[in-house]
């Protein structure tokens, strides 16, 4: 029997390592984690106070109660409590987020890589067009002289 060798551990990891894809996601990983200290800010700042002008600052502070009677909090907490204000306050976060992502990376990478299609497109079609009339001038080239060898030479 002949044995095959098998990649080792480390080769498997360094191919693993090498694939852009990791890389490319490490790089997002790292990113979105510091975005998402900024959008918290944003909701602190901003719609917190906002939210407050109405009600309260804090929106992990609204609930609504199922069962009597909601007493207390934290592990004194009676009754069963229904936390919507923190549910809510998520929900703007991530609506904040994708806004941003989408206004401020999504659209003008789109744009700009819209923009290097035409650029591209129009290099490839100028590029043709010159091709073009250069195989028409080796045509008539050819045809000339072939038009030549006729009327100048006479085979016998």
């Amino acid at each position: 029997m002949s044995e095959k060798k098998q990649p080792g551990v480390w080769e498997g990891f360094k191919a693993f390592l090498m694939r852009g894809n990791v890389i490319d996601l490490a790089v997002a990983v790292v990113i979105g984690a510091a975005f998402t200290n900024i959008v918290n800010s944003v909701v602190k700042g901003i719609i917190n106070p906002l939210v407050g002008a109405i009600g309260t600052q804090n929106l992990d502070s609204y609930s609504s109660c199922l069962k009597d009677p909601c007493n207390g909090t934290g592990a004194t907490a009676t009754g069963i409590r229904i936390m919507w204000g923190s549910v809510l306050g998520a929900t703007l976060s991530f609506v904040i987020t994708a806004a941003v992502v989408y206004f401020l990376m999504v659209l003008p990478m789109s744009k700009f890589l819209a923009r290097q299609a035409a650029r591209q497109k129009a290099k490839e079609g100028t590029q043709e067009i010159i091709e073009v009339s250069e195989l028409e001038v080796l045509k008539e080239i050819r045809d000339a002289l072939v038009a030549q060898r006729g009327s100048g030479y006479s085979q016998h």
